[in-house]
């Protein structure tokens, strides 16, 4: 079997809480809107977001690689990858394309109907926007001036000023090719280059963290300031009336300094967890807007007296890769995940607005709030597992969590969108050395009331999540011998099923504590995984296998194997017909449990971590290594025909891209590749599947099924008054009767018209069926009477049968002829289902007829022994069919 290109069933749809990254942002004005524009990048595209509700405008096409700096003027948005530099309009279509480059791109600034770019050999170009022409090029010594840095200074007509990693300036006039002047430099590396809202003024920010502010036009250091967190990396000037000048770092920290008194103002300290990437003051309005590489936007409104700002409106998402992701209630609009950075958040599906923050833990909420989390003490360890339940939320916490290496775990309240009041500690008698004891797994019952914890001590304890008292332990000495793997309640609060290191699956009544049963697994599982709607529990071994097992009968149901390295998550489908499985070798794998095969298998660039599906079926979500989106894929079964074939276990499939990245296979696949999907879900049927079987026809049961009844239904239906005839019937054409419409011929209309006397010639004439089948006794080939019986309807079918008898206008030879019709179907074993039918539906008019008639009883004859035959033939077969599907379950079970 060649490698199929992606998933069957899966398509990528879009990335959730992806914002920001290590590229500045550009703020961009439109003219028509009379708006801002925030443009970030985001891995190969660039997101819009309107600087007033910073919701999402629009997504860039995807590039190739991804994009290393952005630009942007009036009319364009410039994105740099690779060798290459890419024009933008609308924010989304690739207009030009700027190729000339050796090496990577690193710098961008537009300059008029001009764009420089520079790249990391230290070459400069200088190119026509609209000709994409090389208008000019230098080339730089890396040793003597490493361009850092790019400012075209305001009124500074055909001119660049160049910052460098020596420490140096120059200002170039580009049309003349000329160096204009060189700044000897502050002994450090130039980082950033802006522009001051004096004119000849610009801000030198240096990698030791000084700032200088100096004069262009007399080469005049105006001031100088030092921060104390490292290199600057972002600088912006307010320019709504208030002389101050921000300065980020890289250490997430901003400082506000006031350029009429020279001093610091202000420190907004811890804005951002990682280095901020860029800073803009939005002209003319006291904002400020932040980015940095822990992927978050933030607005900051400076209205308060001061000189400090207050978050106005944000967005962010992971600083760091998600650990675990769940769908959060039953609707599938949002999806709680949990990261190594500590956080616990909530992204919607619907709409980025939706998204919220549960912050991240902490010890002591009461100390955090004084102190702030500053201090590694205060702050928990990152989230391993969860469980949510929506049953409760409006009233207590309704999560649960287990974090890295630690005892206690801790409830959250989605509702508050805060950590809750409770802290699940293990009992002080449960062990000596509790200091090498943490939580493993934990699971939360669908009444929201209990909480199920799991250690790695091998204990297993219940706990109140309203009250937070602890409610008991599952066994005497140890729940298990080893360390606990997976814990699950059922849906009605009747069973606890745990898993351990020891091989051993046990079952629990939940209120009693009492031990049920015990399964032996043939390896140590690393997760479980309960179905409540039908008990199915599946579970993930160390070996690389999943087996399947039905928590009402404890046995084993299915067994699956084909991965090649850790199973890292597994999800159900919410009618549990599917089992879907992420592993560390790259792949996800879609196991049919009724059929037990494997039916889809995509291999992806990078291994799922986590994954989940919607309680509505719409989407798969997956979280991956060291990426920090969550990642949808559309369940295409849903809105379009595919066709679900078993794969051999070991079946392997070429890459799929992740949404939201370029998927130039789906688009260069060939026609002939096209014809055959085609084919393969517009496949017509054959006439007859096989010597042995039989084929029903395709006609609605309205058609056969009530031949014998009408007798019945058109005395049900005989009208109790005349039908009335309307006073001006509008203009119609005559029609004839029938299933098919048929117009009355003009010539039959006329002659209808000239007389209204009776034409008994008329009534003898011959119908159709009548001389079909007088010529299929000579020719012995009844398809095209067949064909003529099936365009009729009950009625029809009815009149034409009785008419076959002598005293209707028939003959002998006729109803001889339509019993070899019924031989033929059978011999054929065609439109099984109408010959039965017909069949009754003639000897019930005709059976005193046959009788009497020697003709008739011999063809009749034979027409027994075929139905015979045929239907012994026939029960044979449904007997063999049940015995096998007998023995099939009886094995499973």
């Amino acid at each position: 079997m060649p490698p199929r290109k992606g998933s069957n069933i899966f398509s990528s749809y879009r990335a959730l809480a992806l914002f920001c990254n290590h590229v500045p942002h550009v703020v961009r004005f439109h003219q028509k809107h009379r708006q801002f524009y925030l443009v970030t990048a985001v891995g190969t595209t660039f997101h819009t977001y309107n600087v007033k509700k910073l919701g999402i405008v629009a997504v860039s096409n995807p590039l190739p690689e991804d994009i290393t700096c952005l630009a942007a003027d009036r009319m364009l948005v410039f994105a740099a990858h690779g060798n290459y530099v890419k024009a933008f309009a609308r924010n989304k279509d690739i207009v030009h394309t700027y190729e000339g480059h050796n090496a990577e791109v690193h710098l961008l600034l537009p300059f008029g109907d001009h764009m420089v770019s520079v790249d990391r050999d230290n070459t400069l170009i200088i190119w026509d926007v609209k000709s994409e022409e090389e208008y000019l090029q230098l080339n730089f010594d890396k040793i003597m001036f490493t361009i850092s840095a790019l400012l075209h200074p305001s009124t500074y007509i055909n001119k660049i000023l160049l910052g460098s990693q020596q420490g140096s300036l120059q200002l170039w006039n580009v049309k003349s090719n000329k160096l204009l002047y060189t700044f000897q430099g502050w002994n450090s590396s130039v980082s950033v280059l802006q522009q001051a809202p004096a004119v000849d003024v610009a801000a030198v920010g240096l990698a030791s963290g000084m700032i200088i502010i100096h004069n262009l036009k007399y080469d005049e250091m105006l001031m100088k300031f030092q921060q104390d967190w490292g290199p600057v990396t972002a600088i912006s000037f307010r320019t709504d009336g208030f002389p101050v000048m921000a300065v980020g770092s890289q250490v997430g920290h901003i400082g506000l300094w006031d350029l009429e008194e020279k001093k610091l103002i202000s420190q907004m300290r811890e804005i951002h967890t990682t280095a901020i990437s860029g800073l803009t003051f939005v002209h003319g309005e006291p904002l400020l807007i932040t980015t940095g590489e822990d992927n978050a936007i933030r607005v900051w409104i400076f209205d308060a007296p001061g000189g400090g700002g207050r978050l106005l409106r944000c967005r962010m998402g992971h600083s760091a890769p998600p650990t675990k992701i769940k769908y959060h209630g039953s609707d599938g609009k949002n999806i709680l995940s949990s990261g190594q950075d500590g956080t616990l958040q909530s992204f919607s599906t619907i709409h980025e607005s939706f998204n919220k923050s549960l912050g991240h833990g902490c010890r002591n909420k009461k100390k955090s709030k004084m102190k702030g989390l500053n201090y590694d003490v205060i702050k928990l360890p990152p989230i391993t597992t969860f469980a949510s339940e929506t049953a409760r939320e409006n009233y207590w916490d309704g999560i649960i969590a287990c974090h890295q290496g630690y005892q206690m775990t801790t409830t959250w309240n989605y509702q508050k969108s805060t950590i809750g009041s409770h802290k699940f500690k293990p009992q002080k008698f449960q062990e000596e050395c509790s200091q090498n004891v943490y939580a493993t797994a934990v699971d939360i019952t669908s009444c929201g009331n209990f909480a199920v914890v799991g250690l790695s001590s091998g204990y297993v304890d219940v706990y109140n999540i309203q009250s937070g008292i602890h409610r008991g332990r599952y066994g005497q000495d140890k729940t298990h011998d080893s360390q606990i793997r997976g814990v699950a309640v059922d849906g009605l609060n009747q069973l606890t099923i745990t898993a351990g290191g020891d091989k051993l699956v046990k079952f629990w009544k939940f209120k009693s504590k009492q031990l049920i049963c015990t399964t032996t697994l043939d390896a140590s599982p690393i997760t479980i995984l309960l179905h409540r709607d039908s008990g199915m529990l599946a579970l993930a071994m160390d070996d690389f296998r999943i087996a399947v097992l039905d928590s009402e009968t404890r046995k084993f149901v299915r067994r699956f194997i084909g991965h090649q390295n850790q199973i890292n998550d597994m999800a159900f489908s919410p009618d549990g017909r599917w089992l879907i499985t992420a592993s560390m070798d790259c792949t996800i794998r879609t196991w049919d449990l009724p059929s037990g095969c494997l039916i889809d298998c995509f291999l992806l660039d990078s291994a799922a971590v986590s994954i989940t599906m919607s309680p509505t079926g719409d989407f798969l979500a997956t979280a991956h290594v060291d990426n920090l989106g969550i990642y949808l894929w559309s369940n295409k079964t849903l809105y379009d025909i595919v066709s679900l074939r078993p794969l051999p276990a070991d079946y392997q499939s070429t890459a799929a891209m992740i949404p939201g990245a370029c998927q130039q296979e789906d688009l260069e696949m060939s026609d002939s590749e096209t014809e055959v999907e085609g084919q393969m879900i517009e496949y017509d049927s054959c006439e007859q599947l096989g010597e042995q079987l039989v084929t029903l026809s395709l006609l609605p049961e309205s058609r056969w099924k009530n031949l014998l009844n009408l007798d019945i239904i058109k005395k049900r239906n005989k009208p109790k008054e005349p039908p009335k005839v309307p006073k001006s019937a509008p203009f119609f054409i005559p029609t004839i009767s029938g299933l098919v419409p048929q117009f009355a011929a003009v010539e039959q209309q006329a002659v209808e018209e000239q007389s209204k006397v009776v034409n008994l010639g008329v009534l003898a004439q011959k119908t159709e069926l009548h001389m079909q089948l007088e010529d299929a006794l000579n020719t012995n080939n009844y398809d095209h009477v067949i064909k003529h019986l099936k365009g009729m309807g009950p009625s029809s079918i009815d009149i034409e049968l009785r008419n076959l008898a002598p005293e209707g206008g028939g003959s002998l030879n006729v109803m001889q002829s339509f019993l070899q019709m019924i031989s033929y179907m059978l011999c054929t074993k065609r439109d099984f289902e109408l010959s039965q039918a017909y069949l009754a539906l003639y000897l019930k008019l005709h059976l005193k007829v046959i009788a009497a008639e020697p003709v008739l009883l011999e063809e009749m004859s034979k027409v027994s022994v075929l139905l015979e035959d045929t239907w012994m033939h026939m029960q044979t077969l449904f007997n063999k069919n049940m015995c096998l599907l007998g023995y099939m379950k009886s094995a499973l079970l």
